[in-house]
């Protein structure tokens, strides 16, 4: 049975550096039944430039064995304003990975991987593929996506599963604000408890 592997890139979002820097990444999406991934649906999201990183490091890694295919072509005058600029470069990037997923060479490269399914950062995925970190590769996959936490020790237990992650995301990069936000939820889920139930027992005490 043929195994498939279904890749698209949508949902662009402009992201802000700060008040004067700012960009745009799209959510990829893959859905597979084929044995060469251990996570059959993935979603992550990746920047242009990171797409740009990653065709050059498959071009080194297959050492020239494999014609990769082509990136859209970098606009000088692209507008995180232009629909039309933006669907087009979505197209071309979701073009560039359904050609690239056909190939069982790339399809074995670590990099690829965890471009697709993983939240590292360019520089955390090289060192990963390289084996310089604590986690494998199978471990930072897996790990993608599981951000949900239900109780301040969960924050605590997987503080340093999701920040080995290096991802963009704020829930990362400070413990401090979840478990604060956690408290304050706890606190302020218990006060309206017991102001539900004030009002229950004047109500029943005001009844004829």
């Amino acid at each position: 049975m043929q195994q498939v592997v279904s890749v698209w890139v949508r949902d662009p979002r402009i992201q802000k550096n700060d008040f004067w820097h700012a960009y745009i990444d799209y959510e990829i999406c893959l859905h597979t039944d084929s044995v060469c991934f251990n996570k059959k649906i993935s979603r992550v999201r990746r920047r242009y430039s990171e797409f740009v990183w990653l065709r050059q490091k498959l071009q080194a890694n297959s050492q020239l064995m494999v014609q990769l295919p082509e990136l859209p072509p970098k606009n000088p005058f692209f507008s995180l304003n232009n629909a039309q600029q933006i669907t087009e470069r979505m197209k071309g990037l979701q073009n560039f990975l359904t050609q690239i997923l056909q190939s069982p060479l790339l399809l074995s490269d670590s990099c690829l991987h965890l471009f697709l399914q993983s939240e590292l950062r360019v520089s955390r995925i090289e060192a990963c593929a390289a084996g310089l970190t604590h986690f494998s590769v199978t471990q930072a996959v897996q790990r993608c996506g599981l951000r949900r936490f239900h109780s301040e020790e969960d924050v605590q237990k997987d503080l340093s599963l999701c920040c080995d992650s290096d991802s963009d995301s704020s829930e990362c990069r400070d413990p401090e604000p979840q478990i604060k936000d956690l408290a304050m939820n706890k606190a302020a889920s218990t006060t309206l408890l017991y102001s539900r139930r004030e009002e229950t027992l004047s109500s029943s005490s005001g009844s004829p």
